[in-house]
């Protein structure tokens, strides 16, 4: 392996410390030690060097920064990595430096801004990639995945009754006992019915359906779709030539599509029923004539604006969870990040898609 030895440079007065051999990690504790008892000034010679790593050569470079050693003798494939050391030789920032007071602010709100654009320039690329495939499947129709279809049906429909159900039903319980609670300072309470009729059927049933599809299957969609992405199984699909998107994000948008309606049919009767049962036993209105007065003050047109509305939700729910399924890369954090990102997406663009219904029906007459 060689040693590293001390000598005198000839011609000169000033010492010389001579590596021979290898300059590696193996042998960099005891060349280091000689280097430090190594008297100034320094020159180092390299000339018999036979091997040297990045290790050696950053202990040459810190000798000549640290004590303004000379180094002699180099070949040139040593003084090459040496050259590499010294430009890598720079303090790295840790922590990037934050800005304060306004210009932080503007900053923050320039990059939401940017990011904000970028998402939705996405979105609605994403949403050409779909409908060319539903375009394509429209065309060959034996491409239809019917087995993944009723998979998802089961995933965003049967299994989310249970939690469907009981939420509805006890949001039910709320509307009629905070409507009660008003509407007795008038001595109104028969009202509360009207209350529960209009509200559950129109608006709430349908809107806490969508909110709950979006935490339940929105978030499994972009999860199941960002861990498929990371191992790579994506990328499998288009080198054997399937697409990713008729083969996950279209089976899962028709099972939002179709189950959504259901859903929120069975939340709006939930919801009646848990209203009912509030009105029965707190106002001692008899089911009779609860039933006979919602078919009187729930006209059909707020069934409709609420089974309308339905799919439409389950389509963004399932667009922004497969959007940002397809958008993971890199590790495991980032699918969980998405998937936070899916269920907040959709939710807003449902509060603001349901915003946008209510003005739309109020003008053409079913307010």
């Amino acid at each position: 392996m060689g040693a590293a030895t001390t000598s005198t440079e000839s011609g000169t007065d000033r010492d010389a410390f001579r590596c021979v051999g290898s300059l590696t990690i193996a042998r960099v504790g005891s060349i280091q030690r000689q280097l430090a008892e190594a008297p100034d000034p320094l020159t180092i010679d390299l000339s018999g060097v036979e091997k040297i790593d990045t290790v050696g050569a950053w202990l040459i470079h810190r000798t000549v920064r640290d004590r303004g050693a000379k180094v002699v003798g180099a070949s040139k494939d040593v003084q090459g990595l040496l050259e590499q050391v010294a430009e890598a030789d720079h303090p790295a920032r840790i922590r990037p430096e934050e800005r304060t007071g306004p210009t932080k602010t503007l900053d923050e709100l320039g990059l939401w801004v940017s990011e904000t654009g970028k998402t939705l320039v996405g979105l609605v690329g994403f949403l050409g990639a779909v409908l060319v495939a539903f375009a394509a499947i429209a065309r060959r129709p034996k491409r239809f995945r019917i087995n993944a279809v009723i998979q998802r049906f089961d995933l965003v429909g049967v299994r989310a009754l249970g939690i469907i159900g009981l939420m509805t039903f006890l949001i039910g319980v709320v509307i009629g006992q905070q409507g009660a609670v008003q509407l007795q300072q008038f001595g109104a309470e028969v009202y509360t019915i009207n209350l529960i009729g209009r509200i559950s059927v129109r608006e709430l049933a349908t809107l806490m359906t969508a909110i709950m599809v979006a935490g339940r299957s929105g978030s499994a969609f972009a999860a199941q779709i960002g861990t498929m992405k990371i191992t790579e199984e994506v990328d499998a699909m288009r080198t054997i030539g399937v697409s990713p998107i008729e083969a996950l994000v279209v089976p899962r948008m028709l099972a939002a599509i179709v189950m959504m309606p259901l859903l929120a049919f069975f939340a709006m009767i939930m919801s009646l029923l848990g209203g009912g049962i509030f009105v029965w036993v707190s106002l001692g209105i008899p089911p009779s004539t609860y039933i006979q007065r919602l078919q009187e003050v729930v006209p059909m047109s707020d069934l409709w604006v609420g089974l309308i509305k339905a799919p439409v939700f389950g389509f963004i729910i399932a667009l922004a969870g497969c959007f940002q399924g397809m958008l993971v890369q890199g590790n495991s954090e980032e699918v969980g990040s998405r998937t936070t990102n899916a269920v907040v997406q959709s939710i807003f663009l449902v509060i603001v898609l349901d915003a946008v219904f209510a003005v739309f029906f109020s003008s053409v007459g079913w307010a």
